[in-house]
């Protein structure tokens, strides 16, 4: 391993991360048989192959399941020098990682549009998943800033709210309920529910919502996509609990109707988070301060006038 170059590990890294040699290339910006080259001079450094191959198939042998967690806490090292670096000489320069849960993808892209009108000289990359992911992704110290709603208990983190988060219950326009005006939380078990999957934000506060309701639900599908789960609303399949943010597009164009229940809606509180050991970079912080600044005030020009938040 003493001869292993930066390169390799962070090839190694993404390959990993995706399982998938095309991918990895295509996120770093290699041809696929550059990737297959720094994997190979690699392997021939470890003395034992990190990945097993069954046609286009990948995954991590034993030996890279091991490497992989020094090679990224190496990585993360650089990547902390780095950064030091960058305080260091004053600069808002340098490569920024920004994670977010998906339902964020909805609005941070239009803030991120503002911020590098003013913040040019910052590469940012994004990385999106659900909330259970990106806590781990935040131990792995694989971002520098996270944009999420309930911050990780178990990790040391700074979590400041920067805007409020409403979840709602949301049915086709035709329905009955769409209808009926103010409902209570036990008629909702009467009806057909798509619902997101375990480890996501919006399954948790529906969740808790549900509990506090004494309320069960018929769940006929979990769905991993806002996206998916949108249109399976929309098509008449069931009823739904999802973040306000993720809507607007159908209510604005009535493809969609938010419904008045009882106790909904759920509000909690988005939130940009980092881990308590993480030294920020200057590019981080300007991100962070940005987001203070300006994340309320666009969240509640675009999407307040749906619901009223004081329930």
């Amino acid at each position: 391993m003493r001869n292993a170059t930066f390169r390799q590990l962070r090839v190694f890294s993404e390959v990993a991360r995706h399982l998938s040699f095309s991918r990895a290339a295509q996120v770093l910006h290699l041809t696929p048989p550059a990737v297959t080259m720094q994997i190979k001079e690699l392997e021939g450094h470890v003395g034992m192959p990190l990945f097993e191959r069954n046609g286009r198939k990948v995954s991590l042998t034993t030996v890279g399941e091991y490497m992989l967690v020094y090679a990224r806490k190496v990585l993360a090292t650089l990547k902390d020098a780095e950064d030091a670096a960058a305080r260091l000489q004053k600069l808002e320069t340098g490569s920024l990682v920004i994670g977010m849960v998906s339902t964020a993808k909805y609005f941070l892209p239009h803030l991120l549009a503002e911020f590098r009108r003013e913040h040019g000289n910052i590469d940012i990359r994004l990385a999106v998943s659900n909330r259970e992911q990106l806590v781990k992704m935040l131990h792995a110290n694989e971002v520098d800033i996270a944009i999420m709603g309930r911050p990780p208990k178990e990790l040391a983190t700074r979590a400041e709210p920067f805007a409020a988060h409403p979840h709602v219950f949301v049915a086709p326009v035709d329905h009955p309920l769409a209808r009926a005006g103010q409902v209570p939380a036990a008629v909702l078990k009467e009806y057909d529910f798509i619902v997101r999957e375990q480890g996501s934000g919006t399954r948790a506060a529906l969740e808790k919502f549900l509990l506090g309701e004494h309320v069960e639900l018929r769940v006929i599908m979990e769905m991993a996509s806002n996206e998916t789960i949108k249109q399976a609303v929309i098509a008449g399949m069931g009823l739904s609990f999802l973040s306000l943010h993720t809507v607007g597009l159908e209510l604005n164009n009535r493809l969609m109707a938010v419904l008045d229940v009882d106790g909904a809606p759920v509000v909690r509180a988005w939130n940009v988070v980092h881990t308590l050991s993480k030294l920020l970079s200057p590019a981080a912080e300007a991100f962070r301060y940005f987001v203070l600044e300006r994340g309320e005030r666009y969240l509640a020009e675009n999407y307040s006038a749906w619901v009223t938040l004081d329930t």
